[in-house]
């Protein structure tokens, strides 16, 4: 099978996304088919919606010598009148991957309004999906009014680790005295709600917690340095801004903490919460989007509403005081991560329905 993949940038740029592209990239070629990858610039949204005039572009994607052309769906500004083009010149089917959509997100109404025409223009472009989760289905439903047929659902797993970690080994970490290691893990843009978690910390005793926050301070500059002046701003001295960190040294840090928090105002899934189960760590993510489907309130971790900072301080100081309840939520954590189907499973599905169409 031939497939074409559109991206932008390339395929190692540090996001739960392009983690899921890369893994299916990489189990295709495994599996003795020819992947390309179709890059396009990054550059801010209006100058997406002029790609769609691109004689260029469009002469890139004609030519493809594909069976089936998969597109990132956070391509779709670049894409969203281009496709009716290729309808026109092309035999290939044509595949959206979605992780989530740029409407699902929050943004001032009058913006919220253009985001979602456009997306649905793109949506209505494509022959199929591939969805990361019933939540990211049920918005493109939504959205376009009807449930599209030509679908698969296939959950992102959260073995990239693999950790050898045992009840024992959870129950103890979870029991050691002194503050509560809580670790963030997302690229430091507003979405992912690190400045909520930071507001939530300004509440209670700084001897009561430490933070490490994994993240690419790149993606954002200015949203970056509105966060390193709350920290100043807050007096958070126990807060560690780590960078971008590679598998083994995340894999450390994940295994010495004791809960994962991210309190994104929107997940189309959120694999790092499963990636943190898989070491036995609890995660309290928020009601906007998919976590849910992962997390069971009360359980292997907590749900909150976004930007509820009061709320967020409450069941980190809950988790802090009470290491016995800490320790049967990471139990619980784990146990779901081991109930969770694996990279190769949610990958077999995508590839058998491509080779579907291709026949």
């Amino acid at each position: 099978m031939r497939v074409g993949l559109v991206i932008y940038g390339t395929l190692d740029t540090i996001s739960g996304g392009y983690l899921y592209d890369r893994k299916l990239v990489e189990y295709l070629q495994h599996a003795g088919d020819t992947v390309e990858i179709i890059s396009l610039p990054w550059r801010h949204y209006a100058a997406h919606l002029f790609d769609n005039f691109s004689a260029d572009l469009c002469r890139r994607l004609r030519q493809a010598r594909v069976d089936v052309l998969v597109q990132d769906e956070l391509n779709h500004p670049s894409l969203f009148f281009l496709n009716r083009r290729l309808h026109n010149v092309t035999g290939f089917p044509i595949f959206s991957m979605v992780h989530h959509l740029r409407s699902s997100e929050a943004h001032p109404a009058g913006l919220k309004i253009f985001y979602r025409w456009i997306e649905r223009q793109y949506l209505a472009s494509v022959d199929g999906f591939i969805f990361n989760s019933r939540t990211t289905r049920d918005a493109v439903s939504q959205l376009l009014g009807h449930t599209p047929p030509n679908h698969v659902i296939a959950y992102p797993a959260g073995n990239r680790f693999e950790p050898h970690i045992d009840a024992t080994t959870i129950i103890a970490r979870a029991r050691e005295p002194g503050a509560l290691r809580i670790v963030f893990v997302g690229n430091l843009i507003p979405r992912k709600g690190l400045h909520t978690l930071l507001d939530a910390l300004a509440r209670l005793p700084a001897n009561m917690w430490r933070l490490e926050v994994v993240g690419n301070p790149k993606v954002d500059i200015k949203y970056t340095t509105k966060i390193r002046t709350q920290i100043h701003a807050q007096r958070l001295q126990n807060v560690r801004l780590a960078g971008v960190l590679d598998d083994h040294t995340l894999a450390h840090t994940l295994a010495q903490s004791h809960l994962l928090v991210v309190p994104s105002t929107y997940e189309g899934y959120g694999i790092v919460y499963l990636e943190a189960m898989s070491f036995g760590l609890p995660a309290i993510a928020t009601i906007a989007g998919a976590a849910y489907e992962i997390i069971a309130d009360g359980v292997n971790g907590f749900l909150v509403a976004p930007n509820d900072a009061a709320m967020l301080a409450a069941r980190i100081e809950q988790l802090a005081h009470d290491r016995e309840q800490l320790a049967q939520m990471s139990v619980a954590a784990h146990e779901r991560f081991l109930a969770e189907p694996r990279w190769e499973t949610s990958l077999t599905r995508i590839r058998n329905h491509l080779l579907g169409l291709c026949r």
